[in-house]
């Protein structure tokens, strides 16, 4: 049977696992959700002995990767994946960027070293590297910041982000488990401004959106600010190619239409 060991069943690798486990895999995971203590070395290790494939989705903490500084002796498996941050590119003023564009700390600008220095690791390692823009979905999404009168329309015009759904994600790593290492984006087809998706998660729930505000009025915290400092689009182009995937949801009106409909049929 094929055996994935995850570390870090979080939002994306639940879902991961979820369609893996649908195709006959046994997965195991480390994570309040999963069924390993990340710190029982016995454990961990005894699971990865008898795995066949390997994911982690745990980012750097205190500028070191804690996957690979603990377990990385143990990381000889013919398939490993990572799930890493296209905040690994930096702001590039609103370019496009694809997989051979520099990355913070190796020629690109931006703040997040430690990010670039784990994905660098990873891909040493022989890792499928799944470099992921802003993620959203079910629980997870526009809609979740209107309920709760969070929402915030940031007036920067040329400002853009890509995102893409965490099913998208989930269907971009099975199709990883087939592709040679290396790295790949898996994004959506439009990038967007943060206030295009607000006005239309605030449209599909009939409320009028929140007033536009500058940065400097919108009172962000240091890390939203850094958020902000950034503007890129991400192609995915190569994860077209090489994986054969294509987003189910192209862009953030498909993505949130579906989310809303699953909650009417949830009943929600």
């Amino acid at each position: 049977m094929r055996q994935m060991v995850i570390f870090g069943l979080g939002y994306t690798a639940t879902r991961i696992a979820a369609r893996l486990r649908a195709a006959g895999w046994h997965v195991s995971a480390t994570g309040s959700a999963g069924d390993i203590d990340f710190a029982d070395e016995s454990a961990v290790r005894a699971a990865l002995a008898g795995a066949t494939h390997v994911l982690s989705s745990v980012p750097p903490a205190e500028g070191t990767d804690p996957v690979l500084a603990r377990y990385g002796d143990s990381l000889r498996h013919a398939w490993i994946g990572y799930l890493s941050s296209t905040g690994v590119y930096g702001d590039t003023g609103g370019a496009w960027v694809d997989e051979s564009a520099a990355v913070v700390g190796q020629g690109g600008t931006g703040r997040r070293a430690a990010r670039s220095d784990a994905d660098a690791a990873w891909l040493a390692k022989g890792a499928r590297v799944l470099r992921l823009p802003g993620i959203y979905g079910p629980g997870r999404s526009a809609f979740d910041k209107v309920r709760e009168g969070t929402a915030r329309r940031i007036d920067m015009p040329g400002q853009v982000f890509s995102r893409v759904h965490v099913d998208d994600i989930a269907s971009g790593a099975l199709a990883a488990l087939h592709a040679p290492p290396g790295a790949y984006n898996l994004a959506d087809d439009l990038p967007a401004s943060g206030a295009a998706v607000t006005e239309e998660a605030c449209r599909l729930l009939g409320v009028a959106p929140p007033p536009l505000q500058s940065i400097s009025e919108a009172g962000l915290s240091p890390a939203a600010q850094g958020f902000y400092s950034e503007n890129r689009r991400v192609a995915n182009g190569k994860a077209r190619r090489v994986l054969s995937w294509r987003p189910r949801y192209r862009d953030y009106a498909s993505g949130l239409a579906a989310i809303l409909a699953a909650e009417g049929t949830d009943g929600n």
